[in-house]
């Protein structure tokens, strides 16, 4: 075998393996979102007589295995996508809606991140800016627009319906990126705690923040604002993870009382209290986003003055003459 026909054979083993673990992604995605997709249909509320979700999951899922793997596994949000709109009901042209907003949302999503040098590691006060407002606010603008324009165009709501109906969807949509999207960009830089003092302190904190999201969700008394606390003690001590995981915790509390209408969110009409759902939620996501983004940033600026410093150092000691020995 010449060296030009083994370069051959090897690219096309690489192309094959990459092909390969391009539709193993897929795979993987499509089953996510359909999984997800069943867990934010739990708690499905009514609007003007659609179905919307006030915390939908699978957009943060499409977002991160786009921003991970790029625009090739965009079939497999698709084809997610497809399945939940069959699961929800037999495919009509309101569920081509579904689909083409589904799919087109975290992709819009995608682009306008990628484009303005977002990283996946979050560890700038830019990269969570970039996440919340164009990631999750702008991206999600697209699948509210399709469901419900073929759900007003199909005779499904009224015009008057139109409004509420499309900002009650982009809501769920948007807590979806905020919640989910870090919390996976966070998994895969985990570290188990270093010592017993530190595996106390996660230990601690998770159980306070699911104690008090699930007590203060619940209380007769208006007590939301008390998660805000443990929200900031999760990212400044244990950064995105620690601000995704506690952050999480409080959607789905806050989720489960607002669709069962107990708690603060008893002495509202539905439609007031999915907007203090979403209130609290991107608030929660936000804080949470945001202020890891920071801790991050600032020590990665540390760790450069002291590596520079330490460079400083060698440079001066290498450039100052040796003193002579001797009498």
């Amino acid at each position: 075998m010449t060296g030009v026909e083994h370069q051959e054979t090897t690219a096309g083993t690489s192309r094959s393996r990459r092909i390969i673990a391009d539709c193993l992604r897929v795979l993987v995605i499509a089953l996510s979102y359909y999984a997800a997709g069943g867990l934010g249909l739990v708690r499905q509320v009514i609007v003007e007589g659609a179905v919307v979700t006030p915390f939908w999951p699978p957009t943060g899922i499409a977002v991160s295995a786009l921003l991970l793997w790029g625009g090739r596994v965009l079939p497999g949000v698709m084809l997610g996508a497809l399945l939940v709109a069959a699961r929800m009901s037999s495919l009509n042209p309101t569920s081509l809606g579904f689909i083409a907003g589904n799919t087109l949302a975290p992709y819009v999503s995608f682009l306008l991140l990628r484009h303005t040098g977002f990283r996946v590691e979050l560890d700038r006060l830019r990269d969570g800016a970039l996440l919340v407002f164009l990631g999750a606010f702008a991206g999600m603008l697209t699948s509210p627009t399709f469901g419900t324009g073929m759900l007003l165009a199909n005779g499904n709501i009224d015009a008057a319906a139109f409004w509420p109906v499309w900002s009650a969807w982009w809501a769920g949509d948007a807590v979806g990126v905020l919640v989910v999207t870090p919390l996976l960009l966070a998994v895969r830089t985990v570290r188990p705690p270093r010592n017993v003092p530190q595996v106390l302190e996660v230990l601690t904190l998770l159980v306070a923040t699911a104690v008090v999201a699930i007590a203060s969700t619940r209380s007769p008394i208006n007590l939301l604002f008390l998660v805000f606390p443990l929200l900031t003690w999760a990212a400044l001590r244990f950064r995105l993870a620690g601000g995704a995981f506690c952050t999480g915790i409080v959607s789905v509390a806050a989720t489960v009382a607002a669709t069962d209408q107990v708690g603060p969110f008893s002495e509202h009409t539905l439609i007031e209290g999915m907007i203090s759902l979403q209130a609290l939620n991107g608030s929660a996501a936000l804080t949470a986003l945001l202020l890891a983004a920071i801790t991050a940033e600032k020590r990665n600026t540390q760790r450069k003055i002291e590596q520079a410093c330490v460079e400083l150092a060698e440079m001066v000691d290498r450039l100052t003459p040796r003193r002579r020995r001797g009498p």
